[in-house]
């Protein structure tokens, strides 16, 4: 009898354990499943995700199949991760907005869809060209359909076999048959291989688009480019292979498919950022005195006193010369010794750097952006960017910054920036007949505003925080690159920097006081002197 009542008391603990276990899962698995839901528990959420992505995706069998289009594979894809299709299309990385208040008050959604930089201008009328770095398929033009979830792309992040290629001109897709551009072969993706060598995003998913982005290798950022995959501490110690070992998703972490971290250059509002802080705290220094800097200053000023330390990047871009031919009428291409294009006659005239030094600015992490139709001072150069702060801003701190200046098309007569039309096979397209005043018609008609028929090139200015190619601490600035005459802040003027600021007259009227004391000591000396010998 005691046996049968001590066996029962086990039974019940082993069976209360066992709902203790499984209780959670079970109740994370139904949200997970229930495609009506509106909010679902992410702590739950991610850890099944994490642990789905760690399964061998090679024994599904719904992937032994033979995929015939890349939609067939992203069906497959979310036949099992069900939330997926919705997460993905609330990001940016789908939508190319985010929230953005104007100075009117109101919210509209703004981002690469729709923003003017002075890199190659915009998306609108371009697309097929500009959507190969989108995460969907079929980006053609101001139809694409954003509701629909075949046309995810899961691949271009979850690709480990190393082996898929969006092509550059292919609204998003890869290729079906093999297809050459420029010196680069593009081969048809096996998508049954690819489809069982599926995991997390590597620096190598994240690259494919960052690295490259504005028309090449560090040409956009000029502190992530493709190196960034194999580099050493000397450039950035937290991926370096002998430094962190760390990969983009380390910093850059998700949830819903909604990537941490904004891109300061289009995000307006301090939201989704990433800081130092979130692994360093703010005060990471054993010197206080340092750690008294970290309330103005930030991380990165002081830890990344050079970018385009491997590759060089692009520093200014003039569209005006562009349409420069060869005398047999073939397309012009000039480069400098280190072998980067300074002149293409389809972008004009172009200048580069490496191990350039940032400019600072106090950022507080909201931004102001130029928007399509916006009047502009054409007295001055254009802001198509603006990081706002002040040192009396409680929140603002100084960055470093890379600034990128461009000659670049805009109507003189309504005074606004033109978005041409610069891809197509079109007759108005300007990279196929170098007609500027077609490609401004085609161009604004795209975008629903007006052109006049007049255009001119004006000055405009982008800001790039810099926040990668962190450098090993014996390389970090020290005072003295502060704390000097020829500072590297000497553009921030609103506030005293001891070493930099000075008045001729106070020192003037130091260096007097300190010759009157000499003065004082030598004629007291002098006195004493004399009085001991005549007493």
């Amino acid at each position: 009898m005691l046996t049968v009542k001590t066996s029962k008391r086990k039974f019940i603990k082993l069976f209360s354990l066992f709902i203790a276990i499984m209780l959670p899962w079970l109740i994370a698995i139904v949200y997970f499943n229930n495609s009506d839901g509106e909010e679902i528990p992410l702590r739950s959420i991610n850890f099944i995700k994490d642990t789905i992505s760690k399964v061998d995706h090679s024994k599904f069998a719904i992937l032994q199949q033979e995929f015939e289009t890349p939609q067939e594979l992203t069906v497959a894809c979310l036949s099992c991760h069900n939330q997926t299709g919705r997460e993905v299309m609330q990001t940016s990385h789908w939508k190319w907005t985010r929230d953005y208040i104007t100075d009117s008050g109101d919210t509209i959604q703004l981002g690469k869809k729709n923003i003017i930089n002075n890199f190659c201008i915009g998306v609108s009328s371009n697309e097929r060209r500009c959507t190969s770095c989108h995460i969907g398929y079929g980006w053609e033009n101001n139809d694409f359909d954003f509701t629909e979830s075949k046309n995810i792309d899961c691949i271009v992040c979850h690709d480990r076999s190393g082996t898929y290629k969006k092509f550059p001109s292919g609204a998003g897709y890869p290729v079906k048959e093999e297809k050459k551009f420029g010196k680069e072969i593009y081969y048809p993706p096996d998508y049954k291989l690819i489809s069982q060598n599926i995991g997390p995003p590597t620096n190598e998913n994240c690259g494919a688009c960052h690295f490259v982005g504005g028309g090449g290798n560090n040409v956009k950022h000029g502190d992530i480019a493709m190196e960034m995959s194999n580099i050493g501490k000397t450039v950035d110690v937290h991926l370096a292979v002998d430094g962190g070992k760390m990969g983009c998703v380390d910093c850059h972490k998700t949830e819903r498919h909604n990537i941490g971290g904004s891109l300061y250059s289009i995000a307006s509002t301090d939201e989704n950022r990433i800081s130092c802080e979130q692994c360093h705290s703010e005060e990471p220094h054993i010197d206080r005195t340092l750690n008294l800097h970290t309330r103005k200053i930030a991380c990165q000023t002081c830890h990344i006193p050079v970018y385009a330390k491997v590759s060089a990047t692009k520093m200014e871009w003039d569209w005006s010369t562009a349409g420069e031919f060869n005398e047999d009428g073939s397309i012009l291409v000039k480069k400098d010794s280190a072998g980067n294009i300074i002149y293409h006659s389809m972008k004009g005239t172009f200048s580069w750097e490496s191990d350039v030094e940032p400019e600072y600015y106090w950022f507080n992490g909201n931004a102001r952006h130029y928007l399509m139709g916006d009047k502009i001072d054409t007295t001055e150069v254009v802001q198509l960017n603006s990081l706002l702060g002040s040192y009396n801003d409680r929140s603002a701190k100084i960055v470093p910054v890379k600034v990128h200046r461009s000659q670049q098309i805009y109507d003189p007569l309504n005074e606004t920036m033109i978005l041409p039309h610069l891809y197509g096979k079109d007759s108005t397209a300007f990279w196929t007949n170098f007609d500027w005043n077609k490609a401004a018609e085609t161009g604004m008609r795209s975008v629903n505003l007006p052109y006049s028929g007049k255009y001119a090139f004006i000055s405009t200015e982008m800001y790039w925080p810099i926040n990668h190619m962190v450098a090993p601490i014996e390389n970090t600035l020290k005072c003295a690159d502060c704390h000097a005459r020829d500072s590297r802040l000497q553009n921030l003027t609103d506030f005293y920097l001891p070493g930099r600021d000075y008045s001729s007259f106070l020192d003037l009227l130091g260096f007097g006081i300190i010759i009157m004391v000499f003065i004082g000591v030598i004629i007291h000396g002098s006195l004493r002197i004399f009085k001991n010998k005549i007493f």
